[in-house]
């Protein structure tokens, strides 16, 4: 059975294979992850269909094609000879053979023994992983087989290693790695990841076609906070979820938008389309970079679904689980600087929107309350917008009920 590179996406067009998680030559069996490919939105994985053994058709570090192959699953190795023991399983049949009889599970130190001394690899009892073959195998079976050929392999050639068709020092030195000064080099150059090359298009795409512009405020976050500490033991009992701050946001955010209804919509050649729904991105940083996936009809969503549906997109982020889908669509964004301590920033643009939210790190800062200074926990927010859309007047409005929300917030939970 082929392996190929599946469509993963209508703009997507080829990708980058990251990983292979087995050796050429190993044994898999179906539903075992198996490589990794990353393209300019997404990373998946593929997992073995069928059971059999692998043949790597395409090195790590490689640039690949939608629907090229890349692999290959041979499944006649479980129906041949006897049984072939694994780690996960026992199986029927030696490892499978190619075209000119050596095995695909040999090494090729082995399949240079098989060459030379016509063995038949289907008779070799293999002990390496997953049953191959190796050139121990080979020797003691052809000393077996043929007394007096034994001398003809010296001690040098049994103990060849048992290199791989694609050693792991060599597919490495292909691959992206995250910097590392090297000493007495000036300079290090590194390609970058399809992603990375995504996100520098988009951002610099956000600066040349919009009209960008950020307005600030600040939040005191202290009725959320004693909300959080107050109901949070018996929301986790009753949701199974945590209460974080990125619901109260979400929800404030929903309620502002159907008051400013321009931040939720977009421009699409010299109209103005309105969305009468909220589907709201939420910005994760991954190992590859900045994601942004979609939490869908956040406004009719309660504060544990909320909840549930963010842990669930950053466990996809993690795990590299995320689809083209989670990314599509979205009316309006939210990026939490304050996870990494920043204090204040401009975000960009997640375009086609026209609208989004930057919240930063909660800081103890003296304020005035009622003639006198007192210590309050508070965030900046910045709201980044479209001009060509959304007047200062709208921008100004929907961040200043943002912020009511947030230091009241009884309202947005009595309501969900």
């Amino acid at each position: 059975m082929e392996i190929k590179v599946p469509e993963v996406g209508e703009s997507v067009y080829e990708g980058l294979l990251v990983k292979w998680h087995k050796r050429d030559g190993d044994m898999v069996y179906k539903d075992d992850p198996i490589c990794e490919i990353e393209t300019d939105k997404i990373t998946i994985e593929l997992n073995a269909e069928v059971d059999g053994i692998l043949t790597i058709r395409v090195r790590e570090g490689k640039t690949v094609k939608i629907g090229s192959v890349i692999g290959v699953i041979d499944e006649s190795a479980f129906v041949k000879g006897g049984p072939v023991k694994s780690g996960k399983k026992d199986v029927t049949g030696p490892p499978a053979t190619g075209a000119a009889g050596v095995g695909v599970g040999i090494s090729p130190a082995g399949r240079k023994m098989v060459r030379e001394h016509v063995l038949k690899p289907e008779q070799v009892r293999g002990t390496g992983k997953g049953g191959r073959v190796t050139v121990e195998d080979l020797y003691q079976h052809l000393k077996a087989e043929r007394p007096g050929a034994g001398g003809e392999i010296t001690e040098k050639a049994k103990a060849e290693p048992e290199q791989e068709e694609f050693p792991p020092q060599e597919v490495r030195s292909e691959m992206p790695e995250p910097y590392r000064s090297v000493e007495g080099e000036r300079e290090t150059r590194k390609p970058m990841t399809p992603i990375r090359k995504r996100i520098a298009e988009r951002l610099l795409a956000a600066r040349q076609q919009t009209a960008m512009l950020t307005t600030f405020n600040e939040a005191d976050m202290g009725r959320v906070i004693s909300l959080r500490l107050k109901h949070k033991e018996d929301f986790r009992k009753k949701h199974g979820v945590s209460l974080g701050f990125m619901s109260f946001f979400i929800k404030a955010c929903v309620e502002a938008l159907q008051e400013y209804p321009e931040v939720n919509a977009r421009i699409e050649s010299d109209d103005i389309i309105y969305h009468n729904f909220h589907d709201i991105g939420i910005a994760i940083g991954g190992d590859k970079g900045l994601v942004v996936p979609v939490i869908r009809n956040a406004g009719s969503l309660h504060f544990a679904e909320i909840e549930k549906a963010v842990d669930d997109l950053v466990e996809k982020v993690k795990n590299n689980k995320l689809s083209i889908s989670d990314l599509e669509g979205g009316t309006f964004s939210i990026t939490n600087g304050g996870v990494y301590g920043s204090l204040l920033s401009t975000p960009m643009l997640n375009p086609p929107q026209s609208g989004i939210l930057g919240m930063h790190a909660i800081q103890d800062r003296p304020v005035a309350r009622e003639g006198r200074v007192v210590i309050r926990p508070m965030m900046y927010l910045a709201f980044t917008y479209d001009h060509r859309i959304i007047d200062g007047r709208q921008a100004v409005g929907f961040l200043k009920r943002v912020k009511e929300l947030i230091e009241e917030p009884e309202e947005m939970l009595l309501e969900g």
